[in-house]
């Protein structure tokens, strides 16, 4: 066997792999031999089937996988005893020879190598990250409190319809009739809609269905048949007003309190005005925390300076996914993946050169976090502590669920780390100013 290693640049190397019979003809030598104690062919004994009838029908293929047997032990070798930090894994030379596949034959295959690049930076008070804080404007508490009304107010009684209310209304054709239909003002087209605005409990419209509800499955659903039924019937229909109900948002009171905050938790206004400051704050931390994680992902990035070896990532890319993307497909996702690349070259750094580690437990705090989050976008805010944790394991049982949790922590906390290191500029900034940032 023979090596010769040619360094193209920092981060790329061809190897050259000569490789005489001495070196592959045990290890065919063996495999045959293990056809040959499991082959079973007709006409001998398991076992007993002679060598050479083994070498002519097995041969060639053994002596393909005797030789890459060889080639991916000596690679293996060759990377570990070197140290090499591999992208990947070696690729076949574009030109590299064609082999002459026969036994007793020499080979020479040509191998290229990619590594990843050395990082080698420190973190310090030197290195400086904004850090914005989000003032709550008395329009932005003003806007969550109507907000917050309209989410639990509930439909009542109106007089006349306005254009974001609802009927309840009987259909009738003939003998046909279907009582108690819902009709929202909003799904009505808005050519006929103004027929629907402003009329009252009793007052009878002729109505073209079809007309009125483009939407196939809203028709059907309304009058209660299906879309084959739908299709056979005249669109011509006389609709009776029963009611008009209207949305209206939830009034200050303790029932309101206590259905939005739980039970006993707000008493009066100022309270339910001071927990809609509390909730704006905590938000406003959220955005503020979510956006000096960008940028301190993106300070990182720009301190690291990382050269990639791209040509060779492309090609392996391309080559390990066997067809699935086209190189025009890979140019256009490029960008995004050299950064997504870059940032784990420098997290998987971090994470060593500060032993940031993510236990089991940060992965169930961060499911029942967002355990949480989804029963309080229900309005569920005061479950019992079993639920969220019951259903934080459900959402970790997916391996891939789980590995996504589990870089979602690393990123976090490698984030953590690097900003106890920095120095942090604190930069006050409006709502509406930190939106443009986004």
């Amino acid at each position: 066997m023979n090596i010769k290693e040619n360094k193209i640049d920092e981060l790329n190397l061809e190897l050259t792999l000569q490789i005489e019979h001495a070196d592959y003809a045990e290890a065919k030598r063996k495999k045959l031999a293990d056809f040959r104690r499991r082959a079973e062919i007709k006409g001998f004994r398991k076992g007993m089937v002679p060598a050479s009838l083994i070498e002519k029908m097995y041969g060639p293929q053994v002596l393909v996988d005797a030789v890459n047997d060889v080639i991916a032990e000596t690679l293996n070798n060759y990377i570990r005893d070197n140290k090499l930090r591999v992208v990947g894994e070696p690729l076949p030379s574009e030109d590299s020879p064609k082999a002459d596949w026969k036994d007793g034959n020499d080979f020479e295959f040509k191998f290229d190598i990619a590594q990843n690049p050395e990082l080698n930076f420190e973190l310090g008070q030197s290195d400086e990250v904004v850090y914005y804080t989000i003032t709550a404007t008395a329009e932005a508490k003003e806007e969550m409190k109507n907000n917050l009304l309209r989410q639990y107010g509930e439909l009542v009684d109106a007089e006349a319809a306005k254009e974001d209310d609802f009927i309840i209304a009987d259909f009738r054709q003939g003998e046909t009739a279907v009582e108690g239909a819902y009709v929202a003002l909003r799904s009505v087209a808005e050519a006929v809609r103004p027929a629907f605005v402003g009329v009252k409990p009793g007052d009878e419209l002729n109505v073209n269905v079809n007309e009125a509800f483009e939407n196939e499955n809203d028709r059907a659903s309304m009058l209660k048949c299906s879309k084959e039924e739908l299709a056979a019937m005249d669109p011509e229909w006389k609709m009776t007003v029963i009611n008009v109900k209207t949305f209206a948002a939830a009034e200050l009171c303790q029932a309101t309190y206590d259905k939005i905050f739980g039970e006993g938790n707000v008493s009066d206004e100022a309270g339910f005005d001071a927990k809609i400051e509390e909730r704006l704050k905590a938000e406003y931390a959220s955005e503020a925390d979510w956006r000096f994680q960008k940028d301190m992902k993106d300070y990182l990035l720009a301190k690291a300076d990382l050269k990639l070896p791209e040509k060779f990532l492309k090609r392996w890319i391309f080559t390990i996914n066997e067809g699935k993307f086209t190189m025009e497909e890979i140019e256009k996702e490029w960008d995004s993946f050299v950064a997504d690349y870059k940032w784990q070259l420098i997290r998987d750094y971090l994470m060593e050169k500060l032993s940031v580690k993510v236990e089991q437990a940060d992965l169930l705090a961060s499911a029942k976090s967002f355990a949480a989050y989804q029963f309080a976008m229900y309005g569920m805010n005061n479950v019992p502590d079993e639920q969220p944790e019951s259903f934080a394991k459900n959402i970790l049982s997916p391996e891939k669920e789980s590995r996504r949790i589990a870089e979602q922590g690393e990123h976090e906390k490698t984030i953590a780390a690097a900003r106890a290191l920095v120095s942090l500029k604190k930069k006050k900034i409006s709502v509406a100013k930190f939106r443009e940032l986004a």
